[in-house]
């Protein structure tokens, strides 16, 4: 399939930049760290002991600087949503950008993960060689006490040694429990074990106080390589033979060597301070339960939660984090806003899938079973819900379906959600965006699940007929089980009826039917649903069409 090089540019050509800028980067930052310590005046005498375990633990230290403090920026949600709430500030090709954060952050700790294992696997190196190529000659750049000290001794007994375990181990773990089966089967693993990165970084900073890694200070009264004056030109060796010809490349004092200042700090305080900043920011925010005023369970295990919050705001497409403590204190899960407050309604809500142990446990606060061994009461009891907290909103890739002339927005079941928000946000009349045109597909396993968002549906269809604009809506259903088809709506939903075909969408022939019907625009494609359907439209997106309309692809995720 031809690829179409506009298309390529505007879903691609941003994202690659950045990760050649990134790579640029750390590869400068190695070579050159590299270079420092291979052929540094001040690094001459330890290079001697320590050979190419020295460049590499330092250029492999240099990398992981910098992306111990990149890795923090993606999770700065509040930072992020700001940004691309302000327009004035960012394009819509940031913006895009900006929907890449998780993909950044993977990134970032791929390459900790890797950088790690060379920066260990040199210090091992270095203190190996510690013990063996003991220096009788300059006893302050020994890290070893004696000539032949168990490696393992030097580890145990030193502050990077142990430091450098630790780090060892809790970046181990945070590596297995990142893993997608992971994270599918039990978020709970990856939740409790990422949140380890505070004591990483407590670590971290500790790492460098020991002084392992010692630098000459006085170069210029003591020149690599000079005679001292203990020695005479037969005792020097190799190349310093050449020093101790000139009675100037005799030294006139004793090498002096002091450790390193430690530098991690420098790079990490600032992002750690954004970083710790937002959470305290993000504390206050949510520190007030909101009000719960309506629960409704719907097919397919389906759950509806509309809340209360004062001074809420938010915008169609962004997100909620919900806290239950009753649940658990410490997990905190994402959910899309599928209402969000208006002028006329101050509540909001969302739609949430009951699968897992938190949602499972969740509902069951929400709403018990009866007891059916309890008598009538003689009066009626209010329903007390569970204590709940919301952090947010946040911004996410579905805010942009208002910021082109046509979207194109596809959901796989409950991927719905994010354009729930915007289908309500077109029936309560939003104004002031660019939108013209919507194509609206949604592809569920079972029938029953388009009575989520039925009466929505129906509901702004009328609307759009009313207003004699039945063209800007254009919906499709799709159910993909066959089974128990019949009775498929009720009178009430006859507009859904017309438009419901039993199968999967033929994405290509779709794609060219709205490019030929919107020839030379931009088209944004939105997309939340599994991954076969996202992989197919995002290669589908790039390809090349005679109608020249160029497709913008965008992903939400909930992994």
């Amino acid at each position: 399939m031809a690829v179409s090089v506009r298309s390529w540019i505007a879903n691609e050509g941003a994202k690659h930049l950045v990760l050649m800028l990134w790579l640029g980067a750390n590869t400068w930052l190695f070579l050159s760290t590299f270079l420092l310590y291979s052929t540094g005046q001040q690094y001459h005498y330890l290079y001697k002991m320590l050979g190419l375990g020295l460049c590499i633990s330092r250029a492999s230290a240099s990398v992981l600087n910098l992306n111990c403090s990149l890795v923090l920026l993606p999770m700065c949600r509040s930072l992020l949503t700001f940004v691309r709430g302000a327009h004035t500030v960012s394009t819509r090709k940031t913006r895009r950008l900006l929907d890449k954060s998780k993909t950044f952050h993977v990134a970032c700790g791929v390459a900790i993960c890797i950088f790690s294992v060379v920066h260990v696997s040199a210090h091992l190196a270095n203190v190996v060689n510690f013990s063996t190529s003991y220096s009788d000659d300059f006893p302050a750049l020994n890290l070893a006490r004696y000539r032949g000290e168990d490696p393992k001794v030097i580890i145990l007994t030193t502050i990077p040694g142990v430091t450098g375990v630790l780090l060892v181990l809790i970046l181990l773990l945070m590596f297995m429990s990142s893993s997608y089966c992971v994270r599918m089967s039990n978020y709970e693993i990856f939740w409790y074990t990422h949140n380890l990165f505070i004591v990483f970084y407590i670590i971290l900073m500790v790492h460098m106080i020991g002084g392992a890694l010692k630098y000459q200070i006085n170069i210029e009264a003591h020149p690599p390589g000079c005679l001292r004056t203990n020695q005479n030109s037969t005792e020097q060796q190799g190349e310093d033979l050449d020093y101790a010809e000139d009675e100037e490349s005799r030294c006139r004092e004793e090498a002096q060597f002091q450790p390193h200042n430690p530098q991690t700090w420098l790079w990490v305080s600032g992002p750690l301070c954004f970083y710790c900043v937002e959470r305290v920011y993000r504390y206050i925010r949510s520190s007030n339960p909101v009000t719960i005023v309506t629960v409704i369970r719907h097919p397919c295990n389906v759950i509806e939660l509309r809340m209360l919050k004062k001074n809420f705001k938010a915008r169609p497409g962004q997100y909620i984090v919900l806290n239950c403590p009753g649940v658990s204190s410490f997990e905190n899960h994402p959910f899309t806003l599928t209402t969000c407050p208006t002028v006329n309604r101050e509540t909001f809500g969302v739609h949430l899938r009951v699968v897992g142990d938190w949602t499972e446990r969740f509902t069951q606060l929400l709403l018990p079973l009866p007891r059916l061994a309890v008598e009538i009461l003689p009066m009626v009891q209010q329903r007390r819900y569970p204590k709940l907290y919301v952090d947010g909103p946040f911004g996410s890739p579905s805010e942009e379906v208002f910021n082109y002339d046509v979207s194109l927005c596809v959901a796989g079941g409950i991927g719905v959600t994010p354009f729930a928000c915007v289908l309500n946000a077109l029936l309560d009349g939003w104004k002031g965006f660019r939108l013209q045109r919507l194509y609206f597909v949604w592809v569920c396993r079972e029938l029953q699940s388009f009575y989520w968002f039925a009466e929505l549906l129906c509901a702004l269809h009328q609307k759009l007929w009313q207003e004699n604009r039945p063209d800007y809506f254009n919906l499709r259903l799709y159910v993909s089980q066959t089974d128990n088809q019949q009775g498929m709506f009720e009178e009430q939903y006859r507009p859904l009826t017309s438009r419901l075909q039993v199968g999967r969408p033929r994405w290509k022939l779709l794609l060219d039917e709205i490019g030929k019907s919107n020839k030379r625009k931009r088209v944004g494609v939105f997309c939340c649903g599994p991954k076969g359907i996202s992989r197919t439209l995002h290669r589908l997106c790039n390809s090349a069409r005679s109608c020249g309309t160029a497709f913008e692809f965008n992903k939400e995720s909930f992994s």
